[in-house]
């Protein structure tokens, strides 16, 4: 797995991009935008939310038949996968703030698993490529 490591900031974004395209640069287009909508939505949720000031961030790529992407932060304790999806039966002025960007992480990725490791929160997100 190649690593990166950042501040958890929103202006860090590019750079977090830049490495992780030029990981999967040789997958075709559909999924190399599917894999860059789900690292924006995770990594600016880590920038947001996370710390109570600001902390560091590892992104980890494994590419093999599979492009595999790994975000370890050491903020507050949460597991984004298990809160409530949005209504999105709503209209959008009606509905809650929030939640629409796991949302897309769960419907671009093929997988996606959070585990709490000590103070670290690790999310795991997978796109078959085969």
């Amino acid at each position: 797995m190649d690593r990166f490591f950042t501040e958890a900031k929103i202006e860090n974004m590019e750079s977090v991009l830049d490495f992780v395209n030029g990981k999967i640069k040789g997958f075709p287009p559909k999924i190399q935008n599917q894999v860059a909508i789900a690292v924006d939505e995770v990594f600016s949720n880590i920038a947001r939310y996370a710390y109570q000031e600001t902390g560091g961030v590892k992104i980890s790529v494994d590419v093999s038949n599979d492009i595999t992407v790994e975000f370890e932060d050491n903020g507050a304790a949460f597991d984004p996968l298990a809160a409530d999806g949005p209504d999105i039966t709503l209209p959008a002025e009606e509905r809650a703030p929030g939640g629409l960007g796991i949302f897309l992480v769960k419907k671009l990725m093929d997988s996606a698993e959070y585990r709490r490791e000590g103070d670290k929160n690790i999310l795991t997100i997978k796109k078959k490529c085969l």
